[in-house]
């Protein structure tokens, strides 16, 4: 297996980054077509899983094949569904900034766990994914509602503008999180260099 450059995991993470940023309002809009607000569970399962789906497999084909693509999808569709649920729960489908931040930090402490578990084996302090994407699914929420949009609508997940937030920040946790290298052990060519 190739050695992966710094400079491939950078571009890669540029890829995960704008994948994430484009994927999280088309998803939410699309769900939000299908399955309408988020006022019940049922929604709230449905949309989680819908917008998780959709994210998780353009986060995957953005990553540059450093994270492995069913796996991923499936962690975030159900991490995202239960989370949802978990979320709006907490705050009995309250929309209000407080409220919202909750919800958000709850649900992306759900899809961080499952996501954690989804990331490759050489990940470098795999653990940091979920506090990580908690703050991260929180601010989010937080951002669109300080933006002006009308978070009363109950949307299954936040907007553009909060949706920048998350993919860049989240890109960024990304970077340092999984290593530059695929392998650690030199080439063949490297070897013969050497010597």
């Amino acid at each position: 297996m190739a050695t992966t450059t710094r400079k491939t995991a950078v571009r890669s993470t540029a890829i995960f980054t704008v994948s994430t940023f484009l994927a999280l309002p088309i998803a939410g809009y699309l769900s939000t077509a299908v399955v309408g607000r988020v006022d019940n569970v049922i929604s709230a399962l449905a949309g989680g899983a819908t917008v998780g789906a959709i994210v998780g497999l353009a986060q995957a084909l953005g990553s540059g094949r450093r994270l492995n693509a069913p796996t991923w999808i499936l962690a975030t569709a159900i991490g995202l569904s239960v989370g949802t649920v978990l979320g709006t729960l907490a705050v009995d489908f309250r929309t209000g900034l407080p409220d919202l931040a909750l919800r958000g930090l709850l649900a992306g402490a759900t899809v961080g766990l499952a996501q954690s578990l989804a990331l490759p084996s050489r990940t470098r302090l795999r653990w940091m994914w979920v506090p990580a994407i908690a703050v991260l699914t929180s601010l989010g929420w937080t951002v669109t509602t300080l933006t002006g949009i009308d978070v009363d609508q109950q949307f299954i997940t936040f907007g553009a503008s909060g949706a920048f937030v998350y993919a860049a920040l989240s890109g960024l946790t990304l970077l340092a999180l999984l290593p530059a290298t695929e392998n650690s052990r030199p080439n063949t060519a490297e070897l013969a260099a050497r010597r």
